[in-house]
């Protein structure tokens, strides 16, 4: 736990600010792409290598733009290579793919808006090919990755779904299908002794956090993950920044040569009071499953 810590410390103090003047080796000539589709809105940044930088419901961002979306590989000896990290090399990106409403957007615009959206971003990171798609509809967002390596590869962690929640979530849930009697419910405090705290940090089926100025909160549900990666969800609370969720696999694993797998993960939004959020959270929790 304590190398995982310092590992995403690192994340934190150098990812960022090398991000701010990059720009990536493919992608349209705009700093950052809006999409909104009902009440989920997305923005996709391109100094961040077109992954997400923030999540908004009913108008609302749930998640900040004080971070780096996507996924990250870290090596050893080596170190990260992945979205926001340009300290080693940065991700080559191959191909980007726009839909609004099953149309291909071949210009994509600043502003983009329909009933439906579908994004597919291709990159290579050293010898993993990574596919990662982006979906709205019916006020959820659908997030697919599928990583395929071409060599056989030794590393410390991979990590996907990087949701930075904004730092005003005050408490957050987790879940196992298996096990509803044991839910966790976790306050996230803003104090000095849990700063750069994790929570979670086991393998749960979903996970949701609470935003008390707005009443809303979301859910993340996985879909899918590979038997042998050894996926688990971390939230960091990183005070006055973010409460960070992570999906992290492979950790202190080797990768096969020719693996495939994939990861899918579902988000869907709600708003009720304090006191309502337990139960409605476990009820949209099991509505995203289906």
């Amino acid at each position: 736990m304590k190398r995982f810590g310092c590992i995403l410390l690192l994340l934190f103090l150098s990812g960022p600010v090398a991000a701010q003047a990059f720009v990536p080796n493919l992608g349209p000539d705009l700093p950052s792409i809006t999409v909104r589709c009902g009440e989920v809105t997305l923005k996709l940044r391109r100094h961040s290598q077109w992954t997400p930088a923030r999540i908004d419901f009913r108008g609302t961002p749930m998640t900040t733009e004080r971070s780096a979306y996507g996924t990250v590989f870290r090596y050893p000896e080596i170190g990260f290579i992945g979205t926001g990290h340009l300290e080693n090399e940065p991700e080559e990106l191959q191909s980007l793919t726009f839909y609004v409403d099953g149309k291909e957007v071949v210009t994509p615009t600043a502003e983009l808006s329909g009933e439906t959206f579908r994004f597919v971003r291709e990159s290579k990171i050293r010898g993993f090919r990574l596919t990662n798609v982006f979906e709205i509809k019916e006020d959820r967002l659908y997030e697919t990755t599928t990583v395929a390596a071409d060599v056989e590869t030794p590393l410390d962690l991979v990590y996907h779904f990087m949701h930075a929640w904004t730092p005003t979530v005050s408490v957050l849930m987790a879940g196992s299908d298996a096990k509803p009697e044991a839910d966790l419910i976790q306050p996230l405090l803003n104090d000095d002794a849990v700063h750069h705290k994790f929570y979670i940090n086991a393998a749960v089926d979903w996970m949701s956090v609470y935003e008390p100025g707005s009443q809303q909160f979301a859910v993340s549900r996985l879909l899918e993950t590979p038997a042998t990666a050894g996926s688990t969800s971390k939230v960091w609370n990183v005070v006055g920044t973010y409460r960070k969720y992570y999906l992290t696999a492979f950790q202190n694993q080797t990768v096969p040569k020719g693996f495939k797998g994939t990861w899918r993960m579902v988000t869907g939004f709600g708003e009720g009071d304090r006191e309502q959020w337990p139960a409605a959270a476990r009820t949209l929790a099991s509505e995203l499953s289906k």
